[in-house]
């Protein structure tokens, strides 16, 4: 059975009293269950943990070369607090693994997250929830940030390196939900179904075909050629349209699809336009109204990526001016914290209102990756990931983190420990770590860095437990040190 000791910074002297917790906790090894299907989560807290720790879950029960798991040690149990709505899933699954899991539907505002985050080791969060260098000063417990998602702009990431903190999301998952979503807006778009579908519901009979038409032989441009722009590739060739893709790099083009040499080239010969790129310095603001005006007259523009790409304001004036003959718009510069009527307004974004005038304009809640399928898969995936890096120490798939993975100690190996130091990368950094280890006998051992910020695992083997305390207090009070880890 793993336990786990860890410090950031400066720790204070752990103590061990009575009973050892190495040996104590070797005897109360259990047999794992597999992972349960999904079933309704109510917001709270978990059940209560049994009294003797966490039980383990692993994928070959009472196999001698099943991997050992964490179980806290020198701290209380691990918490996770998973918020807005994350998959049921993923709180089952984690659930599952020994952790007391608190799961609410709401994001949590910033004042929330200061007063309650120090009594969490993680946080499952999806798109609203601002995770801000404040919230991470006073989370001084955190070890791992999951994000829901695709993107992770609502994380300071910066901050989270800083503290030794990994951050992971589901980058692939929903990449199938938001293609077959601009599948449909295209019809949507091509046959002017929101504005005919709105004039029904008003008692409005509008039988017309003038600026209708199919998407068969139309030309789509895929401005960012990831794994949504290539997915959406391929379904739109298989409904008879064209493909041009502009990407930062050049890349190896599905089916018929062609690369464009520019940006602008895409702009004036595409019918419709699919914008599918990350928020970054250099995407925001990326379609303004230099770019709207070179765009093809009676065209389309569809985003389904991040708010801050398009100009709205400038947008607006390019549907008055019935230059774009519509658009679809599933992300925003600022989106409200929660569902509820009158949530989009002025008030959030001062030209709302002057959108929803516009005719063949179809607005969604950022509902791109919203699929019971999609969730599902994020819930999968991002719960894994927190398993692996709780358990075992793996960072494999982190965004703000050195990508470090070795294999687990195995059940039969019970005197090994597993060093999980994250540092500042600097000169002498691991000269101090081996001075410390390099009396034991070091198994494996992995290190990277990443800017500023550097990540070693070692597995060391016939230790006792003086020497994982002296181990311990010795790694946590290296000059560089930042967070470290004992898993056994």
């Amino acid at each position: 059975m793993t336990n786990q000791a860890f410090t950031r910074a400066m720790p204070s002297s752990p103590s061990i009293q009575g009973e050892s917790p190495f040996s104590s906790l070797l005897a109360l090894q259990q047999a794992s269950q597999p992972l349960a299907q999904e079933i309704p989560i109510i917001d709270g807290q978990s059940p209560p943990q049994p009294a003797h720790g966490r039980a383990r879950s692993v994928s070959i029960p009472g196999s001698a070369n099943a991997p050992r798991v964490l179980q806290p040690f020198n701290t209380e149990n691990i918490r996770i607090l998973l918020l807005e709505n994350v998959s049921q899933g993923a709180v089952k699954m984690l659930r599952e693994q020994g952790f007391e899991v608190d799961f609410f539907t709401g994001a949590w505002s910033e004042e929330e997250l200061v007063s309650k985050i120090g009594d969490y080791h993680a946080i499952g969060i999806r798109s609203k929830t601002r995770m801000t260098k404040r919230v991470f000063d006073a989370a001084h417990q955190l070890l791992v940030v999951g994000c829901f998602c695709i993107g992770t702009n609502q994380v300071d990431l910066e901050a989270a390196s800083k503290r030794g903190i990994a951050v992971f999301n589901s980058p692939f998952a929903n990449s199938r939900s938001v293609a077959e979503l601009v599948i449909g807006e295209l019809v949507c778009l091509a046959r002017q179904l929101a504005d005919r579908s709105m004039e029904m519901r008003h008692g409005t009979w509008n039988k017309v075909s003038k600026g209708c038409y199919e998407l068969r032989g139309k030309l789509l441009g895929i401005v960012g050629y990831g794994h949504i722009g290539s997915q959406l590739s391929v379904l739109a060739e298989a409904m008879g349209m064209q493909v041009i893709y502009h990407d930062v790099l050049p890349l190896m083009p599905l089916g018929s699809a062609r690369q464009a040499d520019s940006l602008e080239e895409l702009l004036s010969v595409a019918d419709f336009v699919s914008l599918h790129v990350p928020e970054l310095p250099e995407t925001r603001g990326m379609i303004g109204a230099k770019e709207l005006a070179q765009m093809k007259p009676g065209s389309y523009l569809i985003n389904n990526a991040r708010g801050s790409v398009v100009d709205i304001p400038a947008l607006i004036e390019a549907l008055k001016s019935k230059h774009l003959a519509g658009c679809a718009i599933d992300v925003y510069p600022r989106e409200p914290a929660k569902n509820g009527e009158g949530a989009f307004s002025n008030e959030l974004n001062e030209w709302a209102s002057e959108l929803q005038k516009q005719s063949n304009v179809i607005m969604t809640p950022h509902i791109g990756g919203s699929t019971e399928e999609a969730q599902r898969l994020i819930g999968i995936e991002v719960g894994n990931a927190l398993c692996r890096y709780i358990n075992f120490g793996g960072s494999i798939g982190a965004v703000n983190f050195p990508e470090v993975n070795i294999r687990p100690i195995t059940e039969q190996e019970t005197r090994s420990i597993r060093i999980c130091y994250v540092h500042h990368n600097q000169p002498g950094a691991l000269l101090a770590v081996n001075e410390i280890i390099g009396r034991h006998n070091v198994d494996k051992q992995s290190t990277d860095s990443l800017k500023e910020i550097a990540y070693l695992l070692a597995d060391i083997s016939d230790v006792s437990e003086s020497d994982i305390q002296d181990i311990y207090m010795r790694l946590s009070k290296t000059p560089a040190n930042i967070l470290t880890r004992l898993l056994s």
